[in-house]
């Protein structure tokens, strides 16, 4: 039996409870002999990171908006698996960047904040696969390198991938800077960014796809993360203000800028799932699409006026900013079943779940817990608690550090004087009905109050004042809280700063 046949049954018997009959059947199907380049080598894997997109904002989610406008996505949700608890550990940039291609928290890494260099000795998603014998490449928005937004970032600090057509951060979709492999030479992407960056990325699949090694993609759009007006305007003419459907949970002063923001907004999500189904496509015309992996996924949400917070703000503890779609497709393993996960995947979660599902080992340097057995064993994870947190919160630094747990059910959030919040998410979807002071719901209060203080000590994270970590890490902060990304600044970053 093949080897690719072998590992297909390894995973199988790893991530599955299974019956006898079914058993036999996957090893039927493995058995088979074709002559399919699925069979050839370890599955690729394609990952897609959107800046911005809150869950809500999918079809597949229910929002009227998009319904029935974004097919592709639509079509991965029917088709794949959809971890529909999908929460950003730290919702932001920089800080999502690093816990997902390191399984590390914020609070280990000292990355809780944009615009930080994410150090050379942490060991990452790129530098892993390559050493099981993937060919990398990287192509769109980085925002871990911390040495300016818009200068060159070298080979040694690229985390270990290859191919390169990337920019520390911009989002001038229309006149994208990027640089391409180790030219400190400026180019720019022609037309609409994110559709020339899928372009290239299909250019890859296709160079590669008959290539020795397997290959890991990343692919990261700076879009559907404001400016909203520049999205493609064939789709801006299909949105008007007056039929843009809110959610509840926005008060009336919000309305008027919520719904203009949303226009540009839920355009750029029609182009980007345009650009999904390209890539589909192509892997599809390659024959490779059953043996890879391919993700779909965001680093964070958007408020939209929700909770009384103005559109293009995140950072906050509401399913807005902290709940992202995830998306996964891996024929070869699963079929084109639809399968829905329920128990929590966090962002320090996502690296060990693709190590697992390729059959690579997971370092032991990656905090976060494969999420690939409660793919069909929803028991398994049933009691799950997925830690979201905000260290030292910017932009607005009056707003409260937090720390909090999401579970399949409810929501809860501690700042530094106790209990803040808790919602029970499936009766209060748009979380109005704060339940923290209801004596009714005591017991439960305590029970995930209980369960937050497990998560914290696994991580050790004390959950102190900002002042604390950004102390021990020896950050300086500009009077808007954060990092100053400015051209005359001076790089800061965990194992830049913390020795001084």
């Amino acid at each position: 039996m093949g080897g690719h046949k072998m590992r297909k049954i390894k995973i199988i018997k790893r991530i599955l409870c299974i019956s006898p009959v079914l058993l036999f059947l996957v090893l039927m199907q493995a058995c088979v002999n074709t002559k399919n380049k699925d069979d050839l080598k370890k599955p690729n894997v394609v990952y897609i990171l959107a800046d911005q997109w809150r869950a809500q904002a999918t079809s597949y989610n229910g929002d009227p908006n998009v319904k029935g406008r974004t097919p592709n996505l639509d079509r991965i949700a029917e088709t794949g698996l959809n971890y529909r608890n999908a929460v950003s550990v730290c919702p932001v940039c920089t800080p999502h960047r690093a816990a997902l291609l390191t399984g590390r928290y914020p609070t280990s890494t000292g990355m809780f904040f944009n615009d930080l260099h994410l150090p050379a000795d942490e060991y990452n998603m790129a530098e892993i696969f390559k050493e099981a014998g993937y060919q990398t490449a990287y192509i769109g928005k980085w925002h871990l390198d911390g040495m300016g937004r818009f200068e060159f970032t070298p080979a040694e600090r690229r985390q270990g991938f290859d191919y390169w057509k990337a920019l520390e951060c911009s989002h001038d979709y229309n006149n994208l800077l990027y640089y391409s492999g180790d030219s400190d030479q400026k180019h720019y992407w022609a037309g609409y960014g994110p559709y020339a960056e899928t372009n290239d990325a299909i250019d890859y699949i296709r160079e590669h796809s008959d290539g020795e090694k397997p290959f890991l993609l990343f692919l990261s759009w700076g879009a559907p993360h404001f400016p909203h007006h520049t999205a493609p305007e064939r789709f801006q003419n299909i949105f008007r203000e007056e039929g843009i459907s809110l959610a509840p949970n926005v008060p009336d002063e919000m309305k008027e800028k919520a719904k203009e923001e949303s226009v540009g907004y839920y355009s750029h999500i029609m182009a980007l799932d345009s650009c999904i189904g390209k890539l589909q496509k192509t892997l599809e015309e390659e024959n490779i699409s059953g043996n890879t992996i391919f993700v779909f996924s965001s680093d964070h949400g958007e408020m939209m006026g929700a909770h009384s917070v103005r559109p293009k703000l995140k950072q906050l503890a509401y399913a807005e900013s902290v709940r992202v779609p995830f998306l996964l497709k891996y024929p070869a393993v699963f079929g084109n079943e639809k399968i829905i996960v329920n128990s929590p995947i966090n962002t320090p979660d996502i690296l060990p779940t693709i190590l697992d599902l390729a059959d690579i080992p997971v370092p032991k340097s990656v905090e976060g817990k494969s999420m690939a057995q409660a793919i069909t064993n929803p028991d398994a994870f049933a009691d799950k608690a997925a830690v979201v947190m905000s260290v030292s919160p910017f932009d607005n630094p009056e707003n409260d550090e937090y720390r909090g747990i999401y579970t399949s059910r409810y929501t809860y959030i501690e700042n530094l004087e106790g209990p803040w919040l808790m919602y029970d998410n499936e009766k209060d979807p748009f979380q109005m009905n704060n339940l923290v002071d209801n004596p009714e719901y005591e017991n439960l209060l305590k029970e995930l109050d209980s369960k937050l203080s497990e998560k914290l000590n696994t991580i050790g994270d004390e959950f102190r004042p900002r002042d604390y970590y950004i102390e021990k890490w020896g950050y300086k902060l500009n009077k808007w809280g954060h990092i100053d990304y400015s051209a005359d600044a001076e790089p800061q970053g965990p194992g830049l700063n913390k020795d001084k």
